[in-house]
């Protein structure tokens, strides 16, 4: 594409990594996709009872950050993420993700690390406000004024014993013989209900506490909109307007798909390689996400269309489709779940087999890829039918 009028995105960067090696906690073990079968979720066991009204203060309830001790976060020395002027650390930080995260414009993890997703987010809120791209200060002041509080107290809701087993197996055949692919542990439950992962909880409150966790007890997470597993019953969402009109763009270089009302124009126009960007306002662009695309060799680039999505998809397990790339006649139906390779909702495209469903592992996002598909953290995959309807285009560059 010529750089010449073109839409450019943002840059592609390489985010950091931040582990705890020393820590032992309780994960989700990561399965690959590559064979979906979007079908209602007729065989699934009798869901919860109707989701209860939303958590009270009480369950959750911001907490001042000076209660909170979280080590200061240092750029990792290999990354290529770039250093923009008034990058912020720590509370600051976790202030900008809450604020992106709840705008539509997710910055993946929210873990207190700006890497580049939370900079491709930011970079998106400019966009749409007119702002100079890599400018942080208009987006820093709006989270400042709108999350005052970015950590929160909450406490591990009775509904969570309906959504975890500890006793789940790992391999797809031992999986076909569970009700649900549920929750492995209370930790991993309460970190995707707080759009964050494993390791940022147990830096928060300790590797003891998270293992041990139990209905009733509390824990510091992200003050953000919690996301509710216990909402989602496995229904499968109609063409409705405007939805069923929009446009999303799926960038496989720099792994973000972002929303539009309609076909995007050209937003930052450069004459030549010399001459300075001319930014223009994107009132266009709804909402922005990060993902992960399916490994080159399997992308299918173009434009297709959203024919249906699914909550609590069946996955259909081929091993040798896996590995070989030709259906066998042993595949097995992987029951549905957040530890379902697909996640908790497919949306599914008019390329067989292809679509944006979830993932049970979000800290793979951007990095991990899939046999073709499009994954999202289940905390957005789960925002795709409240953006896009079938109907709408998806174009894959």
């Amino acid at each position: 594409m010529s750089r010449k009028s073109s839409l450019v995105f943002a840059l592609l960067l390489s985010p950091a990594l931040s582990t705890f090696a020393d820590q032992k906690v309780l994960k989700a073990v990561p399965v690959d996709p590559s064979d979906i079968t979007p079908q209602a979720p007729a065989n699934l066991p009798k869901p919860p009872p109707a989701a209860p009204p939303p958590e009270s203060p009480q369950a959750i309830r911001p907490v001042d950050s000076a209660e909170v001790k979280v080590p200061a976060w240092k750029p990792h020395s290999g990354s290529d993420s770039p250093i923009l002027k008034g990058l912020p650390d720590t509370e600051d930080a976790l202030r900008l993700q809450i604020f992106l995260d709840q705008s539509c414009f997710g910055p993946g993890i929210i873990d207190g690390k700006p890497g580049r997703f939370t900079i491709l987010a930011a970079q998106a809120w400019n966009e749409v406000h007119g702002h100079e791209i890599n400018d942080l200060q208009p987006v820093l002041e709006a989270a400042r004024k709108a999350v005052p509080h970015p950590f929160a107290s909450a406490t591990v809701p009775d509904i969570a014993n309906k959504w975890v087993n500890v006793n789940l197996p790992t391999g797809p055949a031992q999986q076909t013989k569970a009700k649900m692919l549920s929750y492995r542990s209370m930790g991993e439950f309460m970190a995707e209900r707080f759009h964050s992962d494993m390791d940022f909880i147990v830096q928060l409150n300790g590797a003891k506490v998270v293992n041990n966790l139990k209905v009733g007890d509390t824990l510091i997470v992200p003050d953000v909109r919690p996301f509710l597993i216990e909402d989602i019953t496995g229904r499968r969402y109609d063409a409705q307007e405007p939805m069923s009109h929009r446009h999303a763009v799926v960038d496989t270089k720099m792994n973000q798909v972002r929303i539009f009302e309609s076909a995007p124009k050209a937003l930052i126009v450069q004459e030549g390689p010399d001459e300075p960007a001319t930014v223009r306002q994107n009132e266009g662009l709804i909402a922005s996400f990060p993902i992960t695309p399916g490994q080159p060799q399997f992308i299918h680039y173009g434009e297709w269309e959203l024919k249906a999505s699914v909550e609590l998809p069946v996955w259909r397990y081929d091993k040798s489709l896996l590995e070989t790339g030709k259906r066998s006649s042993e595949s097995v139906d992987v029951p549905p779940g957040p530890n379902n390779p697909v996640g908790i909702i497919w949306n599914g495209l008019s390329r067989p087999g292809i679509g944006m469903h979830g993932t049970p592992d979000p800290e793979t996002i951007g990095r991990a890829r899939s046999h073709g598909c499009i994954r999202l953290a289940n905390w957005d995959a789960i925002r795709i039918p409240t953006l896009l309807r079938p109907g709408a285009t998806v174009e894959i560059r």
